[in-house]
């Protein structure tokens, strides 16, 4: 149902821009500021083409863990990459589709407000961030980064452009096992990193 209710809007809006759609409103950010930061974050993951964006409710984005992952579990964020151009330029061709140039999907990203607003309260900054958060650790799973697999490639790029973007701890920063038992309780060292994180980007 959501899926089909997602591609009516998709197919109803200009191919030229990223889809960014805010089907929960979120303080501090709107359609635009958003499309500004996935453009941004897409250029320097180094990622070609658009990434189209929905945040919805967490029943919602479990919905869609559960049809395209096989997992029935809430989750802060899920990338759905494109298919790859070989097989969209095989399709267009099947389809006798025209000549026309449209931009290249590099994919979507699926992101739960709710989760979001929790995150954001535990961890003592604004929603808008942990939405901004959660866009680029999408954003990187969809540029080929993949933390279970790359050794901490993704882990390090995720906080150069944290950095970068002057945003609060990343995603896979704050979810590091601690190394040593004497160090501090996980949520009072984070919440303590995100105050003196950043501004909205």
């Amino acid at each position: 149902m959501l899926a089909c209710s997602v591609a009516q809007e998709i197919a109803s809006r200009s191919e030229k821009r990223a889809l960014i759609i805010l089907q929960k409103k979120i303080a501090g950010l709107n359609e635009e500021a958003l499309q500004r930061f996935v453009v941004r974050a897409r250029k320097a993951a180094g990622l070609r083409g658009t990434v189209n964006v929905l945040v919805t409710n967490g029943a919602a984005v479990r919905a869609l863990n559960r049809q395209f992952r096989g997992k029935n579990k809430a989750t802060d964020v899920l990338s759905f990459a494109a298919p790859t151009s070989e097989s969209h330029a095989t399709s267009r061709a099947n389809s006798h589709a025209t000549s026309r140039v449209t931009p290249k999907l590099a994919g979507d990203v699926a992101i739960s407000a709710d989760i979001a607003f929790e995150n954001a309260i535990r961890l003592g900054h604004a929603v808008a961030q942990e939405i901004k958060i959660l866009t680029l650790h999408g954003i990187l799973h969809l540029a080929g980064f993949d933390h279970e697999r790359d050794n901490g490639a993704m882990a390090r790029k995720e906080a150069q452009l944290r950095s970068e973007f002057r945003l609060p701890l990343a995603l896979i920063e704050r979810t590091k096992p601690e190394r040593s038992s004497a160090r501090k309780r996980p949520d009072s060292k984070l919440r303590g990193r995100a105050k003196l994180g950043g501004s909205p980007a």
